[in-house]
């Protein structure tokens, strides 16, 4: 999720943990463990494309250093805090359920979180939130904020927080009803069309969970479309398109792109570049206004080709859509079903 969400939860997790005891330096510290695991993009200057995209969301989101790292900063808050007399478990457990519920959080996302490095390199991901949803942060921000405004022994900052932290939860887990109901429609799409998928991948589109777009995977092709919950019948137009996986053979064996199709976990698909070498299309991500008749590009390609020394090269492509008022109308119109 995006900085603010993993910084309001951090500093709910840390009153929940410890906020009779510390006050508002529960809030305080609670949003640094929520900030901290993302503190890992600070070492991109030194990694190319590949590992930046594989280091992301690794040994910092990961159970192993939430276990390691927990008691350590639990330790030395304790120490710097003597004359509140919290004591060390209460230290270390905020950092604990900081780090955790940062992991998982992430792993409610498209990208997927690396939660159990270094036993695993792979993504796990849910795919029922987008990285930035208003409805689950505002409210949520809210709740946070007021809470600091409450005494720590009173009775109605506990409650704040627990309504906050609550309302939140239940948010996630409606989303998860709503991909289920989202689910049986694409089923039900795919049984009409006479598309046995070997699997699927199903998630909402920016800033809802009310629209939804689906990628399946069927043989050599990948299958694109969209449904909102708010549709008024319940068929889907599904887009084929082939993966092409061929076009890679020049290049296959070398690390990196084993590691980056890796992380696509197989939903990719390839076209030739217009100057030189391929693009590996992320189909995970989908199109931002793949909805549209004239969709645009993948929101994550990857361009890849050979120098003159022979060695791979690799650089994403940026085809985010120019983002503005008419754009946003259509959008809220097709999250309505319109």
């Amino acid at each position: 999720m995006d900085s603010l969400t993993q910084i309001v939860l951090g500093a709910s997790v840390g009153e929940l943990v410890a906020g009779k005891k510390l006050g508002n330096k529960a809030l305080l510290w609670g949003a640094v463990a929520g900030t901290i695991p993302d503190l890992d993009v600070l070492i991109n200057p030194w990694l190319d494309m590949v590992q930046q995209l594989s280091f992301h969301r690794s040994i910092t989101h990961s159970f192993f250093f939430a276990l390691v790292m927990s008691p350590v900063l639990g330790w030395i808050l304790h120490r710097f805090y003597k004359k509140y007399d919290a004591g060390l478990w209460p230290w270390t457990l905020l950092f604990f359920f900081g780090f955790t519920t940062h992991a998982l959080l992430d792993a409610c996302t498209t990208w997927g979180t690396q939660l159990f490095w270094p036993f695993s390199n792979y993504g796990v991901a849910f795919y029922n939130i987008f990285v930035i949803d208003p409805l689950y942060t505002v409210p949520f921000l809210c709740f946070t904020l007021a809470t600091a405004f409450y005494s720590r022994q009173n009775k109605k900052r506990r409650l704040i927080n627990y309504t906050g932290l609550s309302l939140s939860t239940f948010y996630l887990l409606l989303s998860l009803v709503f991909k289920s109901q989202a689910n049986a429609v694409f089923e039900q799409n795919f049984t009409a069309h006479s598309i046995n998928p070997e699997s699927y991948i199903s998630k909402p589109t920016p800033l809802n969970t009310i629209f939804w777009s689906v990628t399946a995977k069927a043989d050599d092709e990948f299958y694109n479309g969209f449904y909102s919950l708010a549709d008024k019948d319940k068929v889907v137009e599904l887009k084929a398109e082939p993966q092409q996986a061929h076009l890679l053979n020049p290049y296959l064996g070398h690390p990196k792109l084993d590691r980056l199709l890796e992380l696509t976990k197989g939903y990719y698909t390839v076209e030739r570049a217009p100057d030189k070498g391929v693009y590996i299309n992320d189909l995970r991500f989908g199109k931002f206004d793949g909805w549209r008749e004239n969709g645009g590009g993948y929101v994550f390609v990857y361009h890849l080709w050979q120098d003159e020394a022979g060695a791979l090269q690799f650089e994403e492509i940026n085809n985010r859509p120019k983002i503005d008022k008419g754009y946003l109308l259509a959008y809220w119109d097709r999250i309505l079903g319109i």
